[in-house]
């Protein structure tokens, strides 16, 4: 009961905090759910399912209110989810020790992109046929690290030089369903624990409404995207300790 309560708790604090920043709180939910006890690749397929849950009310908007640019969006969405699964089936078949290294890997990146990261494109693109390679690579990326992959997806084609508002409208909208489709995966060959997801993804959706509405009407996004920031990067450090030791 004790281990349902801490990991519960950490769902809903990690939730508020990241979604008054405007990201999911899966990529700091997975160590933090695996520091309390819980193996690697089940706090993986935990994380994912709370991610995709909170974030699919987001993608469902986007669709309805119809301020989807579709001719950008398929195929990013078309190879993510072909690409996410297919990570997530590779995850079993990898050393966990490479698998928690690229993943300490995207907490120093993610970190990084937080605290210092500009909005500022360093390639200018107009061609298409680049977002299936990206879809590709960050869904399978995304699907071994058993994460939804927006903290990749959304730099990554700023930095190619698409607008930032049209990335950000078509990450939200991908992202979750992507992260689903990698769940099921995970879900095939991982004993998970279905009282514990119940836990965590109703930790999730508590935590992420609430900093939603603290987000729009409270808080300074800078300053919180700069504390999340901090904890990834301590996160990181700690995972690094882990390699050292």
């Amino acid at each position: 009961m004790y281990d349902y309560l801490l990991y519960t708790l950490a769902a809903f604090i990690l939730s508020l905090l990241f979604s008054m920043g405007g990201t999911g709180s899966g990529i700091a939910l997975i160590p933090m759910l695996n520091f309390f006890g819980l193996e690697f690749i089940v706090a993986k397929a935990t994380g994912l399912f709370a991610g995709a849950s909170t974030a699919l009310t987001s993608s469902v908007m986007n669709i309805k209110r119809k301020v989807l640019d579709f001719i950008f969006v398929w195929p990013i969405a078309l190879m993510m989810l072909l690409f996410a699964p297919l990570g997530a089936y590779s995850s079993q078949y990898l050393d966990e020790t490479v698998v928690k290294f690229l993943f300490m890997l995207l907490l120093f990146y993610s970190a990084t992109m937080m605290i210092f990261g500009k909005k500022k494109s360093l390639v200018k693109t107009e061609s298409r046929t680049i977002l299936f390679g990206v879809g590709a690579f960050v869904g399978f990326l995304a699907g071994l690290l058993g994460v939804g992959g927006g903290n990749i997806l959304m730099p990554l084609l700023i930095l190619l030089g698409f607008e930032p508002k049209k990335v950000a409208i078509t990450v939200s909208s991908v992202v979750p369903f992507a992260a689903l489709s990698s769940f099921f995966t995970y879900a095939s060959y991982v004993q998970l624990d279905y009282i514990l997801l119940l836990c965590v993804m109703l930790a999730s959706i508590a935590g992420g409404y609430i900093g939603n509405y603290m987000m729009h009407f409270k808080l300074d996004q800078m300053k919180t995207k700069k504390l999340m920031g901090v904890i990834l990067y301590t996160l990181a450090l700690k995972m690094l300790y882990a390699f050292l030791g």
